[in-house]
């Protein structure tokens, strides 16, 4: 993996916008074209390898917490327990996930599984894509994102009650929606009925007991981009339980447990010799050079990296109420004092391309930028 400075396109917002990526810079760049990561092939089938067996891994942890009773580990309410594991039972439809990689010395090691609600798809699948075009688009780039995503939303078809796929995110924030609208064309394009409905605007019929929207037809299959572990903190959750449609929500809530980094420890724990898996515990003390982690976080908030007695760095935040785990120390990659981590994109059970995001700091961060990259 190598890091190459460049010029940036002419007039590089423009054509970004074009494709409708309208969240390109906040108060400071996001996307970044400033810059660029260069991967052989070898080194992307390495990746591509890495992803497929960890999902196999991560599939295996899941039925491991279920059987074992493990979810005060992931602080997931006890009422849901039994919807969870119906949902897992059920094979309810789930469409993506994203693996973040610490790629370095050769090898790719997890740090976390982005499974419920990752976004940065959008940039990956299509913003990159088409600046690649520009840039040289004699070059390949790992990223067959769009096209798995539109197959399986096929597949996922059969599956769905008929009717509409609503899709639903918060209506605050450009990125969310920019995400959900790309995931909905793609289904649009794979042949399903969708609507748009906000997460503030899904009603509750209280003679009927199902979710409805703004115009009061009954939601039965619905992608939100919105957590799990808020619905269920929240009043709303308690009517998924009672809700006689008895809907399909993507991700489905055995997500719950893949997208919380408990998941982590249990993972070392069945899978120590994966070469992809750094070892990670419940229990402080195990561990010299540790990066200390709550269970329920976002964006990089309220991490410690600690080396032997020395402290790298500490992130301010509002999580870690729910407990933590502690992961072996494993330091991003410095490239003159920019550090990338790699997402790897899973969809319809496949590894589908990756999206890089790189930070000034060593914890990744609301700060980081999105770079492209493409393969030699």
């Amino acid at each position: 993996m190598q890091r190459h400075t460049l010029t940036p396109r002419n007039n590089w917002q423009k054509e970004v916008e074009k494709l409708g990526f309208g969240f390109h810079t906040t108060n400071v760049p996001y996307w970044d074209e400033s810059a660029c990561y260069e991967f052989s092939m070898d080194e992307i089938l390495l990746i591509e390898r890495a992803s497929a067996e960890l999902w196999d891994c991560c599939l295996g942890a899941v039925q491991y917490a279920m059987d074992n009773n493990l979810y005060y580990r992931f602080a997931i309410p006890d009422q849901y327990i039994p919807y969870i594991e119906k949902t897992w039972q059920e094979d309810h439809p789930a469409i993506y996930g994203r693996y973040d990689f610490c790629y370095k010395d050769g090898v790719p090691k997890l740090l976390e599984f982005n499974a419920d609600t990752p976004t940065s798809l959008y940039e990956a699948g299509i913003v990159q894509w088409f600046w690649l075009q520009d840039y040289d688009k004699g070059r390949d780039q790992f990223n067959s994102i769009h096209e798995k995503l539109i197959d399986y939303w096929k597949v996922l078809k059969s599956y769905l009650y008929p009717g509409p796929l609503h899709f639903s995110c918060v209506k605050a924030s450009l990125e969310d929606l920019t995400n959900t609208e790309y995931l909905r064309d793609c289904a649009i394009q794979a042949g399903l009925q969708t609507k748009l409905v906000f997460i503030d605007d899904i009603g509750w019929d209280t003679n009927d007991q199902v979710f409805v929207d703004l115009q009061d037809e009954p939601i039965k299959n619905i992608f939100k981009l919105y957590p799990w572990e808020w619905m269920v903190a929240e009043e709303f959750g308690a009517n998924i339980l009672a809700d006689r449609n008895k809907s399909f929500w993507i991700e489905p809530a055995w997500k719950m447990i893949l997208s919380n980094k408990a998941i982590l420890p249990i993972l070392w724990q069945l899978y120590p010799d994966c070469p992809w898996l750094l070892p990670a515990y419940f229990e402080p003390g195990r561990l010299t050079d540790y990066v200390k982690k709550p269970i329920l976080s976002r964006e990089g908030a309220n991490i410690e990296l600690i080396r032997g007695t020395s402290t790298l760095q500490i992130t301010p935040g509002a999580y870690g109420a729910e407990g933590y785990i502690y992961q072996q120390l494993a330091t991003l990659p410095d490239f003159d004092g920019n550090h990338p981590v790699l997402g790897s994109w899973i969809i319809g059970q496949e590894p589908a391309g990756l999206g890089i995001r790189e930070s000034n700091t060593l914890v990744t961060d609301n700060l980081s930028r999105f770079i492209p990259h493409y393969i030699r």
